[in-house]
């Protein structure tokens, strides 16, 4: 079969690999490429998909929008177990800080530039839906982002790449404070459990805004905004982070009573407060929002380390019974999981920016229950439970935030884990002997656990699903390598 060269470049995205020829006809041509991907020069995964092209010259093809299929990752995790992990690793930009930061910056109608900006899939997908909204995204290095909002900026957020992203939802705020009307597509994200955004709807209409739904759209107005006392039901990340949006522009003074205090909300009010935002109180029991006339770019802000890619190298440190020196952090953001490795057994040494995990006895019992900060963080949960798989005694992890984040322990059992699961609570009969066995990701931080089992098991694991894992951890498999685990990202 004659192959077509398969090198041009449309709508941001650049592919070069050769592709094998299916239907054709005078006009299109059907071709399986199979190929990197690559966004504004940053390489999303590696993948086949089938593409139907119009057809030009044999060298140059561009698809149709409207006919493009997307069949996404083949590749897998290979990892053989039971090795230590040993050396430094350097922690990347905080990614739940980075999707909501990126967002904030179209609050101005000028240019910020952004540093220590993690480079995974989550962070491409969010710039090239900014940059379908009209925003200049530009990459000015390996961690710096320049978004630029001063051209005509679109209200309308409908790109379909939304859907596969839970953290756009912050266009809602993002756009609702800059123009007074938005309409966003309903997110996706990670299933595991019912995220409603009910909370979110309470804020804006008590700035005064009116909300409506309708077919699979939030369509969001206001003849302006004024501040309002608002109080949270429950505690809710993303609609702090909505609401902070909102208000920020917003005639009078905003206060959010029961917010969220996530180390990423204060790092979000900290950019928003060098724009020129009058925001106290984050990380506390009341946030108040005095709002201005105007947000002023031109500034560069450095986004916090990631508090949930540091406790992942803690645990597997500990999981391999490891010494390892993870750098780039702010040790006061991993306390509750420190003070739970401190209980297992395992030796936890702070400095200033970093923290030395190290283990040589044997894993101890505990229990958990994950909270809001400053509890333990709901996204450690299963990387923790992969770890207690070899505690010795019987550990129970209960789930205090979602109400869905155990069906990655399928795949633990197949490892030779043993757990049951009743409700939103976790019984682990530790000291199991893992053995290796081909498993899924099947959401982010349970593709980290996967891992994790993986790095414990005797013999072979091979991950796949594991584009969940490039959406939140940068280069994890190569960080590993370098710590000395057997680990090799592989093309089925």
């Amino acid at each position: 079969m004659n192959k077509v060269a398969s090198s041009f470049q449309t709508r941001g995205f650049h592919l070069h690999r050769d592709g094998l020829p299916g239907n054709k006809c005078s006009e299109k041509i059907e071709v399986v490429l199979y190929y990197q991907i690559y966004y504004n020069g940053n390489r999303l995964r590696e993948c086949v998909i089938w593409f139907t092209f119009s057809r030009t010259t044999e060298k140059k093809l561009f698809f149709t929008k409207e006919q493009e299929r997307w069949c996404w990752t083949l590749e897998k995790l290979v990892i053989h177990g039971q090795k230590r992990l040993r050396g430094e690793v350097t922690v990347s930009g905080a990614k739940n800080a980075a999707v909501a930061i990126l967002p904030a910056a179209i609050l101005s109608d000028n240019n910020c530039i952004i540093e220590n900006i993690p480079d995974i899939l989550d962070i491409s997908i969010l710039k090239n839906i900014l940059t379908n909204l009209g925003a200049k995204v530009e990459h000015m290095n390996g961690t710096s982002i320049k978004v630029d909002s001063s051209n005509t900026i679109s209200y309308t957020a409908t790109d379909k790449q939304i859907g596969k992203l839970r953290a756009s939802y912050y266009l809602m705020g993002a756009l609702l404070g800059r123009f007074k009307k938005a309409i966003v597509t309903f997110p996706g994200g990670c299933d595991f459990g019912v995220r409603p955004i009910d909370q979110h709807i309470k804020g804006f209409e008590a700035l005064g805004a009116k909300v409506e739904i309708e077919h699979g759209r939030v369509i969001i107005t206001a003849h302006k905004l004024i501040g309002a006392p608002i109080y949270l039901d429950v505690v809710s990340v993303g609609a702090t982070i909505n609401i902070m949006l909102a208000a920020v522009k917003a005639e009078g003074i905003t206060t959010i009573e029961n917010p969220a205090k996530e180390p990423h909300i204060v790092d979000l009010a900290n950019f928003l407060n060098a724009m020129g935002a009058d925001i106290k109180g984050a990380g506390t029991d009341i946030i108040k929002i005095r709002g201005v006339r105007e947000l002023k770019g031109g500034h560069t802000y450095t986004i916090i380390p990631d508090q949930i890619e540091a406790g992942t190298f803690m645990i597997a440190a500990a999981a391999t019974r490891g010494d390892v020196l993870v750098k780039n952090i702010i040790p006061k953001h991993m306390e509750s999981l420190t003070a739970k490795l401190q209980e297992m057994n395992v030796r936890v040494d702070e400095f200033d920016d970093s923290i030395r995990v190290s283990c040589k006895d044997k894993i101890q019992k505990v229990n958990i229950k994950t909270l809001p900060y400053p509890g333990f963080p709901t996204d450690l949960q299963p990387p923790i439970t992969a770890l207690l798989c070899r505690a010795e005694g019987t550990s129970i992890v209960t789930e205090g935030v979602w109400d869905n984040r155990f069906q990655y322990v399928d795949e633990l059992k197949r490892m030779g884990a043993n757990i049951r699961v009743e409700g939103r609570m976790a019984v682990i009969d530790g000291a199991a002997r893992l053995t290796g066995a081909p498993i899924r990701a099947l959401d982010l931080r349970a593709g980290a656990a996967m891992v994790i089992a993986g790095l414990m098991a005797r013999g072979e694991t091979v991950v796949s699903n594991i584009e969940y894992i490039d959406r939140g951890y940068e280069k994890l498999e190569e960080k590993l390598k370098a710590l000395g685990a057997d680990i090799q990202r592989i093309q089925e």
